[in-house]
């Protein structure tokens, strides 16, 4: 999908922290994470919440009240009059979310307001009535887990796609390893002066509770390996190449953005803007969700009339090590030019909010090198891929 005329105010895209699945986050609702986080961010920005004219709402994990969803979040936001949809596509929801954002804005609509959020820890289990089975015991699902194990297209679960595809090209434990170390070097650059190119985007977590409120300020749970650790790891399954280093964890988080026309980018944020030039989906083979990146990657590129050459900044969602192995293969780009402040691998994925983190180092990662154009693409659930092509004006 081609954009003519959409922009994101330069500085105007932030995550807060991620937390590792069952941590700090973990008996927080989503939604309740969501207005936390939106109100820091829209307060530190001295950004007016009345000027929206919309709110996108992108989550994937059902949440306590979450059928009211958007309007809900609008009005703990101070905007009752403001309304929107719900957006889900497991990780490629943040992209799906700006889209939806683009879309109306193309249309005319004033600046969208999109929040991501999702909390894969304590997930719900489902239950639906079942009348003829055997006492009339009802059907059930955890909405997570049983997610995370099986595609019901496919009939095979995530670690079985990465293994697979990392079969199909030859790689090796050990060029996942060295993969999966450099994500963790990369990773601790963005932790140097203090968290100075974190500060950049991240906006904590202040939540007031009944004894003692809730303050979460860093990304929790990540736990640094060295090259030997990983290496001395097992697989995570019976043969597999994969181990617990070289795929990502579930974690907790919420990110958000402003998306509007070019000038109004502008007038919002006094100086430089992130225009959004193109966006790509793609479908791959069942159950090879790891090659889906690059199909969507070239399809966004296409669509902003720009090619591999042109991109000066890559980030990724690489729950597998793999996936960015087969991406450097088939682009040429280097592993060691993409997610250069760390990535999903390293940081964990709470599904909806994981790209727009990406997006939002991405577009600080350009800033530091004087903009340009920039490059996000991930996988998401199965076999689908979605990519952004944006370039920042400073």
């Amino acid at each position: 999908m081609q954009y003519d005329d959409i922009a994101i105010p330069l500085g105007s895209a932030w995550s807060s922290p991620f937390a590792r699945w069952q941590g700090s986050l973990a008996e927080v609702d989503s939604l309740d994470l969501a207005a936390a986080v939106t109100s820091r961010a829209l307060a530190d920005r001295a950004l007016d919440v009345e000027q929206f004219d919309g709110v996108v709402l992108g989550t994937t994990v059902p949440q306590r009240d979450v059928f009211y969803g958007a309007p809900t979040l609008a009005a703990r936001l101070g905007a009752p009059t403001l309304t929107g949809p719900m957006i889900a596509q497991a990780c490629a929801t943040s992209v799906a979310a700006i889209n939806v954002a683009a879309g109306a804005v193309a249309g005319g609509a004033g600046p969208q307001l999109v929040v991501a959020t999702d909390r894969i820890s304590n997930g719900p289990t489902l239950s639906w009535p079942a009348p003829s089975a055997a006492g009339g015991a009802p059907i059930t699902s955890h909405w997570v887990l049983d997610s995370f194990a099986r595609d019901p297209w496919a009939g095979a679960g995530m670690l079985a796609a990465a293994e697979a595809v990392a079969a199909e090209m030859g790689a090796t434990r050990e060029e996942l390893d060295e993969l999966t170390a450099l994500r963790w070097e990369q990773y601790g650059s963005a932790l140097a002066a203090d968290r100075a190119f974190q500060r950049r985007y991240q906006v904590p977590v202040e939540i007031a509770q009944r004894k003692v409120s809730l303050c979460l300020d860093a990304d929790e749970g990540i736990r640094p390996k060295q090259p030997a650790a990983i290496a001395a790891l097992p697989p995570a399954a019976p043969g597999a190449l994969h181990t617990f280093a070289t795929q990502t964890h579930p974690a907790d988080g919420c990110a958000g953005a402003v998306v509007t026309t070019a000038e109004r980018a502008r007038e919002i944020s006094g100086h430089g803007i992130v225009r959004i030039l193109g966006s790509g989906v793609a479908r791959v083979g069942k159950s090879r969700m790891p090659q889906a990146p690059v199909p969507a990657a070239l399809a966004a590129l296409a669509a902003a009339g720009r090619s591999i050459g042109d991109v000066r900044a890559v980030t990724t969602h690489n729950p597998f090590a793999v996936n960015d192995l087969y991406f450097a293969r088939e682009t040429g780009i280097k592993a060691e030019d993409m997610n250069v402040y760390g990535c999903s691998l390293v940081f964990g994925h709470p599904q909806g909010p994981t790209g727009l983190r990406s997006i939002a180092e991405l577009i600080e990662t350009l800033r530091l090198r004087g903009g340009g154009i920039g490059l996000f693409t991930g996988c998401a659930a199965g076999d689908t891929g979605a990519a952004l092509v944006l370039e920042v004006t400073d």
